[in-house]
This record gives C-alpha cells, structure tokens and sequence, in this order.
C-alpha cells in the first residue's frame, strides 16, 4: 500500500459511537476500517466483542470508550467498565474524564482516577486515551490534565467525545501539545470531517483523528494521491 496513503489513514480511529447505530451498521462500520486499514475502530462497548474478532489478524485495533460521553461514572464503575473492554479484546480505551471533577479542581480524585485506569490498560498490555472535552473547560483545567496524565504516563490526551457544545480546536491542540511531553500523543475529535481538516491538525503534532466521516476523508486522499478507489 502507498506509503504516504498509509500514514494518513494510519491517523484515523473510526468512529462507531452513535447509539441509533444498527448491528448492520456496525457490521458495516467494521468492515469499512478493514477495507481503509485505519488505526482503530472505536466502537459502542456493546459491540466490541464482535468488533474485535472482526478485526483479529488485521493492523486494525478494536478500541473502545469508558465513562462515555459525560465521565461522571463512579470510579468502580469506571474501572469495572475498562475491565471487561479489556476482556472482550479491547486494546486502546478512550475513557472520559470526571467532568465534575475536574471543575470543581478536586484534582486529587482525578489524578487517582486515571492513574488507575492508566495502570490497569498498562498492565494488560492496552493502551489509554483520556478525553478531557474541552469545550467545557478553562484553559487552567486543561493545563491541569496534561500535568496529570504526563505524570500518570497516559498513551494520549484527546480533545473531546464529539458528543459536547464543541469539538477540537487548534488552539486547544496547540496547548495541549506544548504542555504534554513528546511521549503522551494528541488526539483530535470532534470537527474532523475534511482531509484538509485533518492535515491542518497533523502539522500542530496530532498524532490521531477520531472521525465518523472515514470514507469521505480517505478517498480524497487516495484521489489526490492518483491511487485506486477502494471498494468493499
């Protein structure tokens, strides 16, 4: 495959969130990643048994959300949710911060929660997103995070579960990598429906994308590129 295909659709989580989703749409859903070979598929926890044993033997990881889309799960529930993720094949988590929390600068629960969240993904092998929603956050919170998850050795900080008042911002990608170690990636969510979009985020360091719009992103990148159309 085209290298320079490869590393933009290797950006791409694809996002099965919606919960008016069918299983035909979910099947669908899975089969459109493998066709696209992007990141992962992010999927509805309902699904992801099946989503991973679709995705068994491809480059495509079965992700999953935790504390979605409003984080104010308690922390057992939490922790209970990413076990069986894990469990059912599940090998990058998104999980939701304490919204609560988090505004009220109860900075002690939060850091214990993603600790432990972060140290359960990592003893099984896993990796972690934590989405902070920025939309409803001061820049002091945001700042805060990024302390707490560099600390915490998180695999991503990521913007937002597109289900907020608002998506990623280039301001927020830009604060959040200056104030993540190279180590902890940035992921955009929420507003990424364009190629364009989506190279616009990759210059400011993100490393992934969570998008719905796939197809439409990856074949004007294969149409730009003069490669073949896919289709499945």
């Amino acid at each position: 495959m085209d290298e320079q295909y490869q590393k933009i659709a290797k950006m791409i989580d694809h996002s099965l969130l919606s919960p008016i989703l069918t299983i035909p749409e979910l099947e669908a859903g899975c089969q459109l990643a493998l066709a696209y070979d992007v990141a992962s598929v992010c999927i509805m926890p309902c699904y992801l048994k099946r989503c991973a044993e679709i995705l068994e033997h491809s480059t495509v990881e079965p992700s999953t959300t935790v504390g979605f889309p409003h984080g104010g799960h308690t922390m057992l529930v939490k922790l209970r949710e990413a076990e069986q993720a894990l469990e059912d094949g599940c090998t990058e988590l998104d999980v939701v911060v304490n919204l609560s929390r988090v505004l009220s600068e109860d900075w002690k629960y939060v850091e214990t929660e993603i600790g432990l969240l972060t140290r359960t993904a990592h003893q099984a092998g896993q990796k972690i997103k934590v989405i902070f929603e920025n939309c409803y956050l001061a820049d002091k919170h945001k700042i805060e995070l990024c302390r707490i998850c560099s600390a915490a050795n998180v695999d991503w900080v990521k913007t937002s579960t597109g289900y907020g008042t608002g998506g990623a911002t280039l301001e927020d990608l830009k604060l959040m990598r200056e104030h993540a170690p190279r180590q902890v990636q940035v992921k955009a969510a929420g507003g990424i429906r364009t190629l364009d979009k989506l190279l616009e985020v990759r210059d400011l360091g993100v490393s992934r994308v969570g998008a719905s719009a796939t197809r439409d992103i990856l074949d004007t990148c294969r149409e730009r590129l003069k490669l073949p159309a896919i289709t499945f």
